[in-house]
């Protein structure tokens, strides 16, 4: 049943079922759902799937007496651990609307309501928010701006949400659904064996003729995805490769641009530019911090991203590939064998909601 115990609510209040795939989520799942819980404005359910974990994700979630904790199973052959977990989720939430998010997530106050009405203004089947990402240590602070620049330039938000231009793109981190979208286009169990599974979800929901509606979303909720270099390195390796077509062409591109400024100084200590060479250091490294500002970090981290970020992100790209390319790709204690999914492409078929044929 839907909780009715975080709001008051009426028959008209759309009715949301939050599910939260947890795999060893003892340090994020207890502010996750204080932020969750406390939602107003929906009928809400809670739902947590305890995907195998060794810590006190279980124990964290249960002491929620709204939350509904759900067991795993067994992960069914050729399935990713998250997909498995966000299915069971799925067949067991009974909201008109699905929200997938993940456990390192906070959410801010009436948020979720707000996600319904931004959905429903702009008749999104679909709506995504890509979080204001929290950084600690080093190299997050130094890694997170290029990769989210990089992924800005891949899938611009303003075409992901243009019905008429094939990009499509979701974050996993916060994905919110109609459920008779999500039935329609098969659920999770369609993109099973994905690991990019919310980029392949987002994809299914486009080619059906359905809109999408994605956008940065610092307003409504936030992350820390890694808590340190070896999380950092392990969860990029997984996913790069995937997210863009030709990682080994963008990692050398990565690093020539990275590299020019730093070529010209050292030409210069040994004597071999005049003073006159300095404007183009200072133009290419104007360049980099222009292009990635638009991940919309504070300045500082911009800087980072500019000086060390670059060639840390080049060389997670190439093990991302190589990780891909031998078909071992760990993540959580599991190996999975690399891409199961195409590559990331522009040309999307749409289906007719009407004919159900190819358009």
């Amino acid at each position: 049943m839907i909780d009715r115990t975080a709001t008051e609510t009426s028959p008209t209040t759309p009715q949301v079922s939050v599910i939260i795939p947890a795999r060893n989520e003892e340090a994020s799942l207890g502010p996750c759902l204080e932020s969750l819980v406390s939602q107003t404005g929906v009928r809400l359910e809670v739902i947590v799937v305890d995907d195998h974990s060794t810590d006190r994700t279980g124990e964290i979630a249960v002491s929620f007496p709204t939350v509904r904790v759900i067991e795993a199973g067994p992960l069914p052959p050729g399935w990713t651990g998250k997909n498995n977990a966000v299915a069971i989720g799925a067949r067991a939430a009974h909201g008109s609307w699905l929200l997938f998010t993940d456990a390192d997530t906070v959410h801010q106050p009436g948020s979720l309501a707000r996600a319904v009405a931004e959905a429903e203004e702009h008749h999104a089947d679909l709506l995504s928010y890509s979080p204001e990402q929290i950084a600690v240590t080093f190299w997050e602070m130094a890694v997170l701006p290029v990769v989210f620049a990089e992924l800005a330039r891949q899938y611009p938000p303003s075409k992901v949400s243009d019905p008429n231009s094939p990009a499509a793109a979701a974050n996993g981190q916060y994905i919110l659904i109609t459920r008779e979208t999500y039935d329609a286009v098969g659920g999770h169990a369609s993109v099973a064996t994905s690991i990019l599974e919310d980029v392949a979800l987002a994809r299914a929901v486009k080619a059906s003729g359905r809109k999408i509606r994605f956008r940065y979303a610092a307003d409504a909720v936030r992350t820390r995805m890694y808590r340190n270099f070896r999380q950092l390195r392990e969860g990029w390796t997984k996913n790069l490769a995937l997210l863009f077509p030709h990682p080994g062409r963008l990692a050398v591109k990565t690093l020539l641009l990275w590299s020019l400024p730093w070529i010209v100084v050292c030409l210069k200590i040994a004597g071999l530019l005049t003073a006159a060479w300095y404007g183009i250091v200072l133009a290419a490294l104007c360049f980099q911090t222009f292009r990635i500002a638009r991940a919309k970090f504070r300045l500082s981290m911009t800087l980072l991203g500019a000086i060390f970020g670059m060639p840390m992100f080049a060389y997670l790209v190439v093990r991302s590939k190589r990780a891909h390319d031998g078909g071992n790709v760990s993540w959580k204690g599991r190996t999975y064998e690399g891409k199961t999914e195409p590559p990331v492409s522009n040309n999307i078929k749409r289906t007719s909601l009407t004919s159900g044929k190819l358009a």
